[in-house]
């Protein structure tokens, strides 16, 4: 360890140290086929993605993105990565969702599409993260309690 006399030798040191930051250029995580590969989660749900280069095709399930998911809300949030990094249409998108409803899957789709397209591009990362689409949603459905009918409500009050 080196010692530390003036700020000239600290601004040297911090220098150096920033040179050899681990954090610096970022390699693409790819698997043989040239594909990312991530995990999205939301509530109960659970996708994987699969994002290669091609010409925007989303197959969920083995099926189209507007037949599995019909809403136009629920295609619009799944969009929403693609948008906030202006590459609309330059990925195919494979994915197998499972658990929970129909917008959970949703949310667990884009939570996965936004992972996996910072692993296959790392500058990708800071435009999803400041969207906040890099965060795993950890609101879940509060459990049941004893002596309640759901959660919190309570049964009906009977005066009589």
């Amino acid at each position: 360890m080196a010692t530390i006399n003036s700020l000239a030798d600290l601004k040297a040191g911090a220098a150096a140290s920033v040179a050899a930051d681990p954090a610096g250029p970022v390699e693409p995580k790819l698997d043989a086929f040239g594909r990312a590969y991530a995990t999205g989660k939301r509530k109960n749900a659970v996708a994987r993605v699969w994002v290669k280069p091609g010409s925007g095709k989303i197959t969920v399930n083995g099926r189209e993105l507007a037949v599995y998911f019909a809403r136009p809300v629920l295609r619009m949030m799944i969009n929403q990565p693609f948008q906030i990094t202006s590459r609309i249409e330059q990925f195919d998108i494979v994915a197998t969702v499972s658990g929970g409803g129909l917008s959970g899957q949703a949310g667990a789709l884009r939570h996965g599409i936004s992972k996996a397209l910072t692993y296959f591009e790392p500058g990708l990362r800071p435009p999803l993260k400041a969207a906040g689409l890099l965060t795993r949603d950890s609101r879940v459905v509060e459990r049941k309690k004893y002596g309640k009918a759901k959660a919190r409500r309570s049964f009906q009050f009977s005066k009589r």
